[in-house]
């Protein structure tokens, strides 16, 4: 583990500590595991959102595409019959393609990441919402999948099986980025995309797969969301989750301007916004200010962040001008 990721696993355990001090339901287990839930559900797609970060990008139309994959995948096993393995694939399919375009765009168009995935959350919540005609998909009554149910809402010894999901996910995306080539390349990318492109990195290559891996967990967390809620309102369905995957980012360790983070930290960032959110809800805050506390960790992170850049190059060079006084 990194020294920051140390860190934010101590403050997650001094915050949890003093909410269960303050109300004891914080550690009951119907709440551990309803918050297990969320981290697995919120979890997902954070992590996909890393891997786009650490190239230096960005993807804003996260709780769109989750908005408008969950519309399609309801309809498309409640209304047109297509059984939930093919669906849950064209999905997947779908998410891949949507970051595949993200990226093209990107490397191609020479566009800036902003404003692609800025337009790619406008359009997929208005292409979710004419889909519905603004209205909500959902299942109808004695509709009934109970294998999907079992894998997406189901629970094993009491843990959820998102939180299965998304720990599996996090170990395999884990070895891709800190034990691969590919890993290495999109630290090389995020970090100076110029000088990776002139040392054989296929620059270009790189980030579109990032935004490809994006799409897909995106996929899989909208079939997971659209399972858990089962009633999809395209207007709010996904509204400002890329604000909280780009917070768990942010919150471990992954820098806005790229070539930074762990998967850890990842991991510990979405545990520490599901206690912050469960916090606000045992404490009897109003809901509302959910989005301020996110906002305001954003704002630490970023923050934090930054003066610890400056610290490094202030201790970098202090350490060079002392080489050459020793020369």
């Amino acid at each position: 583990m990194l020294k920051k990721d140390i860190g934010l696993l101590i403050l997650i355990l001094v915050v949890g500590t003093v909410v269960a001090i303050i109300n004891p339901l914080f550690i009951s287990p119907i709440n551990i595991a309803n918050t297990a839930n969320l981290v697995g559900l919120f979890g997902i797609f954070a992590i996909g959102q890393a891997f786009v970060i650490i190239t230096g990008g960005i993807e804003l139309s996260v709780g769109s595409i989750i908005a408008l994959l969950g519309v399609l995948f309801v309809d498309l096993m409640v209304n047109h019959g297509v059984a939930w393995p093919v669906a849950l694939g064209l999905m997947l399919v779908l998410g891949a393609v949507m970051g595949l375009a993200h990226g093209l765009l990107i490397t191609r168009l020479h566009l800036q990441p902003f404003i692609v995935t800025l337009c790619g959350l406008l359009i997929y919540r208005g292409a979710a919402r004419y889909y519905t005609a603004d209205g909500t998909a959902g299942f109808a009554f004695g509709d009934s999948f109970p294998t999907l149910e079992w894998l997406t809402t189901g629970r094993t010894l009491g843990i959820p099986h998102s939180m299965f999901a998304f720990v599996v996910i996090a170990v395999v995306m884990w070895v891709v980025l800190h034990r691969s080539v590919f890993g290495r390349y999109l630290f090389a990318v995020g970090k100076n995309e110029e000088a990776a492109r002139y040392s054989g990195v296929p620059t270009n290559k790189v980030i579109v797969a990032s935004y490809v891996i994006c799409g897909v967990l995106t996929a899989i967390s909208a079939i997971f969301f659209a399972m858990y809620t089962r009633s999809i309102s395209p207007s709010s369905h996904g509204n400002f989750y890329e604000l909280y995957a780009i917070a768990a980012s942010v919150l471990g360790g992954f820098s806005l301007r790229g070539g930074e983070g762990s998967i850890v930290g990842v991991v510990l960032g979405s545990i520490l916004l599901q206690i912050l959110q469960n916090l606000v809800n045992l404490l009897g805050i109003p809901s509302s200010l959910n989005f301020a506390v996110m906002g305001s960790v954003i704002l630490i992170g970023v923050l934090a962040d930054t003066q610890f850049a400056e610290y490094r190059k202030r201790k970098a060079a202090a350490k060079g001008a002392a080489g050459r006084e020793s020369a």
